[in-house]
C-alpha cells in the first residue's frame, strides 16, 4: 500500500502530500523518487508545500532519523512555505516542530486542523 500521495496544483501553486501510516525505508525511497519527479516540473520558490499528517502516527525514534532526512530534502528544494497539517495531537506537533528545526527547515509551520 502506498503510504504517501503527492498532488501538484499549478493554479493554487501548491504541492500537497498526504501521509498515511508509518513509512519504511523502502516507502521513503519510493516517495523521494516520486517527489523529485513532481517537484522538478515546477519552481518550488513560488510554491507552498502542504503535508497532510492527519493520519500519521506519533514518530518513533527510527522514523525520526528518516523524517529528518526527508525534511532536509524539503529544505533543499526551496519551497516558499512548508505547512504540516495535524489533528488533535500535541505530541506529533511537538515532534514535527523539533524534527523540522533539527533539519534546518526554518520556513515550516505545524497547523492543528482540529
Amino acid at each position: 500500500m502506498k503510504k504517501a500521495n503527492i498532488l501538484l496544483n499549478t493554479v493554487k501553486k501548491t504541492v500537497s502530500i498526504q501521509v498515511k501510516g508509518r513509512m519504511t525505508k523502502e516507502d521513503s525511497a519510493l516517495f523521494i523518487e516520486e517527489y523529485n519527479k513532481k517537484v522538478n516540473s515546477v519552481n518550488p520558490a513560488e510554491y507552498t508545500l502542504e503535508i497532510d499528517c492527519v493520519e500519521m502516527p506519533v514518530v518513533t525514534p527510527e522514523m525520526a532519523e528518516e523524517l529528518t532526512g526527508v525534511m532536509g530534502l524539503y529544505k533543499s528544494t526551496g519551497f516558499n512555505k512548508v505547512i504540516f497539517q495535524i489533528k488533535d495531537s500535541s505530541v506529533l506537533k511537538m515532534q514535527l516542530s523539533r524534527i523540522a528545526r533539527n533539519a534546518g527547515l526554518t520556513n515550516a509551520t505545524v497547523v492543528d486542523l482540529a
